[in-house]
């Protein structure tokens, strides 16, 4: 995620003079969002399902829109509760096109429920969503030594981010392209990019190490 070019550090401090990346200046919402879950590694189906949904309806839209309407998305999806979101019917589409609190995108609502579904299966053979995403967890050897603003403005997609969208299309997930991925690995804790000098770096560098990667491993000969 990065934005406001105007701030050549990528940074910016508040009156308590704690610097952060400069995409969460717009409102103490997001600032909380950026502090307390950005880069955090998550190993929570529902929330990993959660994350895959909301950046397919933020799609041609910020993130701070959808960050406002999550609530109302939550409530709208059940939770993002992946066996009830299945079960959506045609009635379940129309209702949610006309609820006014999330984005009505008819094609983004089907996405999810299609999504769905396609996450029963992925359960069924890797038990869960977690150990499936966390396999494309970057090797830290091959990421860039420190996060810059120039680093980051080039890694909208990333080797894993094309390989993680291309094979969940095959598995016939929508809405799940490789810049998108990226951004969900962003935000799921599978990168730390968090800019060099951000107040959050840290805290997510000591939860990645803290963090048991659910993702299976094969044993190196």
């Amino acid at each position: 995620m990065l934005d406001d070019a105007s701030a050549p550090t990528g940074l910016f401090t508040d009156d308590t003079h704690v610097a952060r990346c400069v995409w969460c200046r717009a409102t103490p919402q997001y600032q909380h969002y950026h502090d307390t879950e950005w880069g955090i590694p998550v190993g929570d189906d529902s929330r990993l399902f959660e994350k895959v949904c909301l950046e397919g309806f933020q799609a041609g839209l910020s993130w701070l829109t959808i960050l406002n309407k999550r609530e109302a998305f939550r409530l709208a999806f059940c939770g993002f509760d992946i066996d009830r979101i299945a079960a959506f019917d045609e009635t379940d589409v129309k209702r949610l096109v006309l609820d006014a609190g999330i984005v009505r995108h008819k094609g983004k609502i089907e996405s999810a429920i299609n999504n769905a579904k396609r996450a029963q299966q992925m359960r069924q053979e890797f038990g869960t969503l977690a150990r499936y995403f966390w396999q494309y967890e970057p090797d830290a050897s091959k990421r860039p030594e420190q996060i810059t603003y120039q680093t980051l403005g080039g890694l909208t997609t990333s080797a894993e981010s094309i390989a993680l969208s291309k094979d969940l299309r095959k598995r016939g997930w929508t809405f799940v392209g490789p810049t998108t991925m990226y951004a969900f690995m962003q935000a799921m804790g599978l990168v730390n990019d968090h800019l060099l000098g951000c107040s959050a770096r840290l805290k997510a560098s000591v939860a990645r190490s803290e963090f048991a990667s659910p993702s299976v491993r094969p044993t190196p000969l």
